[in-house]
């Protein structure tokens, strides 16, 4: 494993519908003489700036594309189905790929959905990218099934969506080429994670106190009192030596009448 030594930097891709600001505050927090910096990048563009060393890391959509980069997958997200606010599919709060087989669902040349088959029926054309299916969408030609963070992103007023409960789900993932697995990597991996600043893993932990500096010896112990056996306890009145028994029965006797 290698690190930056040199004008050490964190370059981050992410693609559309993933948002980084999280990492990002806590990347900051931990590394604030380490800049990261944030490259938006269609999906294709994420991968090949990963393998030409334009981007250290990326938050991409599974399946990654090759085996020469790690994946940790992160979390998953709802798929929906965007369609015109008039559409009979508006009308309800799920529907199902089946539901859609009437319609013609765009399938455009950067969808991540693993799809075994595609729902509804197959346009002339694929759109190149996803905001083009999505104003093709707003002019009626078809409906478009999207992860449901990449319908908030390209958001109209003319248009909804809704969750298809059984299409494929789409994942996001931290990627990084294998080779270049960096201190840096590593960091940006236990903060994605979770790991807190004090992991076993993280380079930021703070150095573990010596034991000498926990337990001073060297100290000076206090000396018992004159007359005391260090470590024992006075005894309390009333309870422990003869003395104190005497006491505390002359204490507790009735008076003595005299006589006339």
């Amino acid at each position: 494993m290698t690190g930056s030594e040199e004008s050490p930097s964190f370059r981050l891709a992410y693609v559309p519908g993933v948002t980084p600001s999280k990492w990002v505050r806590i990347w900051n927090e931990r590394l604030p003489d380490v800049p990261l910096t944030l490259r938006a990048m269609s999906v294709g563009e994420a991968f090949d700036a990963l393998r030409g060393g334009d981007a250290d890391a990326g938050l991409v959509r599974l399946p990654v594309d090759g085996t020469d980069l790690s994946a940790i997958p992160l979390y998953a997200e709802t798929t929906v189905v965007v369609v015109p606010k008039d559409h009979v599919v508006a009308a309800v709060d799920e529907v199902s790929a089946e539901d859609l087989a009437d319609d013609i669902v765009l399938h455009p040349l950067d969808d991540t959905l693993d799809w075994e088959r595609l729902p509804g029926r197959p346009a002339i054309e694929r759109p190149a990218t996803t905001a083009d299916a999505v104003d093709l969408v707003a002019a009626g030609v078809g409906l478009l099934v999207v992860p449901q963070s990449i319908a908030r992103l390209h958001h109209r007023k003319d248009l909804t969506y809704r969750p298809v409960t059984d299409a494929p789900e789409s994942r996001v993932a931290l990627s990084w080429p294998q080779d270049r697995t960096t201190d840096l990597v590593e960091d940006f991996i236990g903060i994605v994670r979770g790991r807190t600043v004090n992991s076993s893993r993280g380079r930021t932990q703070p150095p573990a106190e010596p034991k000498a500096a926990r337990t001073d010896k060297s100290a000076p112990r206090r000396k018992p009192a004159a007359g005391r056996t260090a470590g024992a306890k006075s005894p309390r009145p009333g309870s422990g030596g003869a003395k104190g028994s005497k006491a505390a029965g002359a204490k507790r006797g009735k008076p003595r009448r005299g006589r006339s």
